[in-house]
Formats: structure tokens, sequence, C-alpha cells
């Protein structure tokens, strides 16, 4: 079975991106720098031998041209000077222009060399017959030439001048040449020294691009850390959110997700054990009766019987109100336009059929609220239905709603015992009563049933006292946002007050 190969780590990636494009743009400035100096080096070498022919004319007595004149004439002709000879006047050339540092001149006649400099300023290419070999031949046609050759002495940059006078059948020919191996030193050793430069520079790049990576991905890794650590047993791990850059943000999105998932997890677990100890009671009563039961009796069947279909009918309804509490907390809710005033009126007709209370619709708010209307009506009816169950028979039952700034109130007021203000702030949990002593049906689902759809509308649910006694529930919505009026134009105004005008 082959192993799959082990993924690049993000820091590995990232800082191999940073090097390469440091890389690339180190790359490409040096090479344009390179090129540039380079370039500047060879025109100043070509400046320096195309003004050889100046002043070899300055040497036969002529006028050096103007910078206006254009480039200087191909030749140099000796028929009108005090030079007698070619020889006369290529010694005189050799012995003035004096080669300076890196340069080099030889004087030939007929193809050989005749006349180099003395001084020890330059170097010697009187025995470079390469060179020499060369620059007779691009220099045959009788104009000067230059070039450029690799000889076993280096690279040379060069200038070949012919020189004639009537009289004088012998073949006059003037060499120049420049090291460019030496010339071009001071830039081969800038380059090198930018080149060790880059080095150092992309090892720092990679020093600190390390660190500064590794401090970058370690809220990740924490990341990836809390998530290996956290199991259905353990929900609790959490990521340090500090800052307010994209990982924060990510960090704390995370966080709420595991405090939802946590959240969704211990109900599961709470809804468990409360169905767990809701069943064990009808499932106790039903077994202990048939174990008791004689099959001989008909009286005794026929009761078993009656208790067993009663305590089953208690466990159909108790798995009806958890599939509506669950569905309650599911979030599914069809958000439109309520009016409450048909609303409260609609839960005016349906409770007025509960019987054993005299039911009255004491307040109709007017206006509108955002909900699901069939959620709202029904946590409203359920706690018609718990006011109904909990109170005397025969007290009077109020139901109302109400509509300001601060939101919508939908309540429920009775005048039964009222609820203690230590068990206020439990009723609303799965199969806890007020009131455990008291015999009343019910799986105990009603209150949180009211709280999950109160809470999925973004409101609550609360209780008080009611004044003489008796508890009210109520249903807090929160504000409707309301509808600015669309902003008016410039030409609107100045049409609106033409119209008036």
């Amino acid at each position: 079975m082959a192993r799959t190969p082990r993924p690049v780590p993000a820091r590995v990636r990232i800082l191999a991106a940073i090097l390469a494009v440091a890389c690339v743009g180190l790359a490409i400035v040096g090479s344009v720098t390179f090129l540039v100096q380079r370039e500047q080096a060879l025109n100043s070498v070509n400046e320096r031998l195309e003004r050889q022919v100046e002043s070899l004319k300055e040497v036969a007595g002529g006028d050096a041209p103007d910078a206006s004149d254009g480039a200087p004439e191909a030749t140099v002709d000796l028929n009108e000077n005090e030079f007698q000879s070619i020889d006369d006047y290529l010694f005189a050339v050799v012995g003035r222009l004096v080669p300076a540092r890196n340069e080099a001149a030889v004087a030939l006649i007929d193809g050989q060399p005749r006349w180099r400099p003395s001084t020890l300023s330059g170097f010697r290419i009187d025995g470079n017959q390469e060179l020499i070999d060369r620059a007779i031949e691009v220099s045959a046609g009788g104009e000067t030439k230059s070039g450029t050759v690799v000889t076993d002495d280096g690279s040379l940059r060069y200038i070949a001048v012919p020189v004639t006078m009537e009289g004088d059948p012998r073949q006059g020919l003037y060499i120049r040449a420049v090291d460019l191996g030496a010339e071009l030193q001071p830039v081969t050793l800038a380059m090198t020294t930018y080149v060790i430069a880059a080095l150092a520079v992309l090892a720092a790049i990679g020093v600190v691009g390390w660190f500064v990576t590794g401090r970058l991905l370690s809220p990740i890794r924490h990341l990836r850390e809390t998530a290996d650590a956290i199991s259905i047993t353990d929900l609790s791990p959490r990521l340090n959110a500090q800052g307010n850059d994209d990982i924060a943000d990510l960090s704390r999105t995370v966080n709420s997700m595991l405090d939802r998932l946590e959240g969704s997890v211990d109900g599961q677990r709470q809804l468990l054990d409360d169905v767990r100890h809701e069943l064990k009671t009808p499932i106790t009563i039903v077994r202990g009766h048939l174990e008791l039961m004689d099959p001989r009796d008909s009286l005794d069947v026929a009761s078993a019987r009656e208790i067993g279909i009663a305590e089953l009918d208690r466990l159909a309804r108790l798995v009806e109100d958890i599939d509506l509490l669950a569905t309650a907390e599911a979030d599914s809710y069809a958000l439109a336009e309520v009016d409450l005033t048909a609303l409260t009126a609609r839960v005016g007709e349906l409770v007025a059929v509960i019987p054993g209370h005299t039911w009255t619709v004491e307040a109709s708010a007017g206006g509108l609220t955002t909900g699901d209307q069939d959620r709202l009506l029904q946590a409203w009816l359920q706690l018609a239905d718990n006011a109904a169950k909990y109170t005397p028979v025969g007290s009077p039952i109020e139901i109302g709603s109400a509509h300001d700034a601060a939101g919508s109130r939908l309540w429920v007021r009775d005048h039964g015992p009222g609820i203690p203000a230590d068990a206020r702030s439990r009723i609303f949990r799965r199969f806890d009563r007020a009131h455990v002593k008291r015999a009343v049906g019910g799986s105990g689902l009603g209150l949180a049933i009211v709280d999950a759809i109160a809470k999925g509308h973004g409101g609550h649910c609360v209780v008080t006292d009611t004044p003489g006694g008796g508890a009210t529930f109520t249903i807090h919505l929160p504000p409707t946002e309301a509808e600015l009026p669309a902003p008016v134009r410039a030409g609107d105004v100045v049409l609106q007050r033409e119209a008036a005008g």
C-alpha cells in the first residue's frame, strides 16, 4: 500500500513564496544594474578609442574636428605636414599618445610592428599576433575600423587607423586597444558584492520570515490543536481571540460555533436525561400492574388494561410535546408581518371554548410585529392552557397584547396561587413545574416550548405577579425596525417648490 506523502506545511510554503518573490526581485534589479553599468563602461571605452582618430590628426598637424563636424575621417592623410615619411609620423604618434592604464598601442608598417610605447602605464600588444592579424584584416579597405577580439591576453577592444602618404608606398596602421576585462573589473566587483549582499538579504529574510510566519500562523496551529482536543465528552476548549485581524475574527467565529455546539449537545443530553426520567414512571406503573394482575379475574384484567392505555396515552403526548419542542428550537420560522389586533382576536376566540374559566380580552394592541404567526399563536395558546390547568376552576383569566417603541407584548393573566419567586427561573426548563405536588396532567414541556418560540423570535418570556394574587406570563418580542422615509433629492425639492408656487 502506497504511503500518502506528508503535505508541505503552510509555514514552509509561505516562506518559500516570500523568498521566491524576493529572489526574483533582487535578480531583476541586479541584472538591470549590471547591464546598465556594463553598457556605460563599454560606451566609455568606445569613446576613448574613437578619440584616437582626432588625436592622430592633431599630431599630423591638422585641425581637430568640432563636435558639430560629426564622426572623424576614416583615415589619416599625411600629404601636407612636416613629416617626411610614414615611419617618422608613426614614431611621433607613438611617442606623444601615451597609453593610459589598461590601454596599449602599436604602429605597423606593411603589417609588421614598427613602434610601440616605451612607457609602463599600459600593456604590450606588439606580440599579440591574433589582434594584429584581425586589425589588418578589417582595415584592408583603407577605412578606420573598431571591434573586439578574444585572445590569450583576454578580451581586447581595439581601433585600427590606416595611415597613408603620397610618395610613400608603405602602408601604415595605428592600433589602439583596451583591456575590456580590466575596464569591466569594477563592474564585476560591484556585481559580486551585490550578489553577496543579496544572498545575505535572502538569508535574513528567511530567518525573519520563519519567525514572523510562525507568529502569524500560531493562531491557526492553536485552532488545529483545539479542534483535536475537542471531543463529544469535552466541548469546553476555546481559542484565545485577541486583536482585530482576520485570524482573530476567525477565532471568535469558531468560539461562537463551539458555544452553540456545546449548548446543543448539552440540551440534547438534558433532554435525553429528562426523557429517560419521565419514561421510567409510566413503564414502572404498567409493569407493576401487569405483574400484580390476576389473569383469572376479569375485573382485575380490565383495570390493568385501563391503566396501561392511560399510561400509553401519556407517553404519546410526551412524544408529541418533545417533537414540538424540537421543532420550536430548530429556528425554522417563516417570519412576516403579523397584525397584533387580528392575532389577539383569534386567540380570544380559541380560548373562549376552554371550560372552567371566564376568559376576557382585556387589551388589544394596534400595529404590526415581525414573526411567525402560527408559532406565536401556538405559544400564546400554550400559556392560556397552562393558566387554565394551574388555577382554580371558575377563576377569571385575562389575555391581552400591547405594542410600543420598546416592542410587542403578549400576555396571559390568571388569579391562581401564583409562582414563587425562587421557582420563576426554572419553570421554563423541560419537565419542571412550580407545584410538584399538584396532580396536573401534561408532560412538563409546555413552558419550555413557549420559551423556545420566544427566543426564536429574538425575545423572551417572563412571569410576574398579578395584582391581588396570581401569575402573569408575558411574551416580549423585540421592536420592529421602523422603515425610514426615502431621501428627497434636490431636484424633487425644486419641483415641489415650483408646484407649490
